[in-house]
Order: structure tokens, then sequence, then C-alpha cells
């Protein structure tokens, strides 16, 4: 028996849910099971009763609002001790329509990739502003350079994961889950690639873009901090380079002087050289450091990994 968990993080969405239920696909090629899995990330609202009236197949009801990546996280666990083989997941605003779920999830039963994400096409949204697609766009090139992957779309919350690239996972994140995972799977190998979708109508704002300065300003912080836990010793040996090079250079000056015979007017150069050699090989040393504090957290990982694996198969 293969089974398929659609699983939408919910927080507020009462009135949309009902549309999202809908939408989803009563039968996916590949799958003998598919069930629907509702996180309801604290709401104040009655998401959890309109979920129960829907009919869900599970529901998960979290006492307070963690945050879009917590529900994630939380969900995608719970769907792996329910025996999922692959994971979809939705956002709750019926945001994205249900008919691409064998799209999505095509990929993974074709054994062509591990993690599949909705390219929403981000050109041919007309409800995105020209500042936001060019947002957009800027923040998934970075995610793709960070990643080493080529996924148009970064921050798509429509994706599919294979059972064992779920159990793989690790959020770290408060904010969102989206350019976190992209990373991390670009870091650990785990095969990724995007399919081509359309949207909905948008019938609410986003919550998660509500002041686009301070989104841009989360999201670099969330890259940047994922990004250094995966290529500490790479970062820092490159920041260790603008004091090294300025050093040196500021010592070949005042060597330069010293041949001229003109050294005793320019002790100041080699002050500054020295201070800068020394700023520079204190880098390298705390690149060294974070580096070792980055693979003891990869066996961590791997140990939770392992863990999990463990834990899924005595419930399964």
């Amino acid at each position: 028996m293969t089974k398929l968990i659609i699983q939408i993080p919910c927080f507020n969405e009462a009135e949309t849910l009902p549309a999202t239920l809908a939408d989803l696909p009563n039968q996916v090629p590949g799958f003998d099971q598919i069930e629907v899995l509702v996180i309801d990330d604290g709401s104040s609202d009655n998401t959890a009763a309109v979920a129960r009236e829907q009919g869900v197949d599970h529901l998960l009801v979290l006492p307070r609002n963690t945050g879009l990546a917590n529900a994630f996280s939380v969900g995608l666990q719970h769907a792996l001790g329910l025996g999922a083989d692959v994971v979809v997941n939705t956002d709750g605003d019926n945001q994205y329509p249900g008919r691409y779920i064998p799209d999505l999830v095509q990929p993974i039963l074709a054994g062509e990739a591990e993690m599949v994400v909705g390219d929403r096409q981000i050109g041919t949204i007309q409800h995105f502003s020209a500042t936001k697609r060019l947002l957009q766009r800027i923040g998934s090139w970075v995610v793709r350079w960070a990643s080493s992957t080529d996924v148009p779309d970064t921050t798509s919350g429509f994706r599919a994961f294979s059972r064992e690239s779920a159990l793989r996972l690790t959020i770290y994140s408060d904010y969102t889950y989206t350019l976190e995972t992209i990373i991390q799977a670009g870091k650990r190998n785990i095969a990724i690639t995007s399919v081509p979708i359309t949207t909905n109508e948008v019938r609410r704002r986003s919550r998660l873009i509500r002041n686009i300065p301070a989104y841009i300003l989360i999201s670099a912080v969330t890259i940047v901090r994922i990004f250094l836990m995966y290529e500490a010793l790479r970062v820092f040996l490159g920041l260790s380079l603008i004091p090294l090079l300025a050093g040196t250079f500021l010592l070949g000056r005042f060597g330069y002087f010293i041949l001229s015979g003109e050294g005793s007017g320019h002790i100041q150069s080699l002050v500054i050289a020295a201070i800068l050699m020394v700023l520079g090989f204190l880098t390298i040393l705390l690149g060294l450091l974070a580096d070792l504090i980055a693979q003891n957290r990869r066996m961590n990982e791997d140990i939770l990994y392992r863990v999990r694996k463990s834990e899924i198969g005595r419930h399964s």
C-alpha cells in the first residue's frame, strides 16, 4: 500500500479551508491511499471545527500559534508517523490548485527527485506587484546560489517530499521553512526539482509579507544563518582575506620605505598591518571553530535522522 498524505498548515483559515479541501484530488496515480492532515497552528477562529466538519482524516491542533515553520515541521513528522510514503504540503488559503498534485509527486514516483517544488512562474502572477516580483527573483537567485540548486521559485510552499527526504530535513527557522529546506536539500545532497504550476485567485493578503523591508531582513538573516551552518569555514576564510590582504599590502608598503631609507616615517603602516594580520588570523580561527560546531551539528542531524527512522519504523 502506497500512501500519500496532503498536509495543510493553517492559522485562522476557517473561511478558505473548505475551498482548499474541496480542490484536493480523491485519487492520484501511483497511490493506494490519500489522506489529509490539517495542522491548526493555534488559530483564534474555528479552523479546527471547520476541519472536523469537512471530514479531514487527521487533525493536529497546536495549543498556541508557533509560526508557519514549526507548524510545517510538526506536520511533516506527524505525517511520517502516520505512514506517509510521500507528503505534499499546501496552504490553507487555496492559493495552490489541487489538480497539480499528480504533477508534483510524479518526479518522486519516477525516482527522479526526493523533493519537488511547485514553480508559480512569478512573472505571470498578475496580483504580484513589480516590486514583489523583483524581490522574489532576487531572493530565489540568492537561495539558488547558496544551495547550489536550480529551483526557480524558492518561496513556493506547494511541495512534495519523499519519506526519506522528510526524515532528513530539520527546520531551525521560526519564520518560514521555504528557503531553509531548499538550502538544506542542496547541502545534504537531496535530489530536488520543480514543476510549473499556476495559482488560484488571491483570497487574502499574505501573512508572511506584511512589511517588505522586514520580510527582506528576516529572509536575508535566514539565508545567512543556514548557509553558515553548512559553509562556515568557507565564509570565514573569505572574510579573513580582507584584513590579510590589506595587512600584506601595508607591510609591503612599509618594507618598500625601509629599503628606500624612509622607514622611520612610516611606522604607523607597520602597526596597522600587524593589527590587520592578527584580525585576519583570528577570523580564520573563528572559521575553524565554526566548522567544528557545524560538523558536530551534522552528526547530531544524522543521529536525529536515525532516531526518527527508528521511531517511525516501530509505529508503522
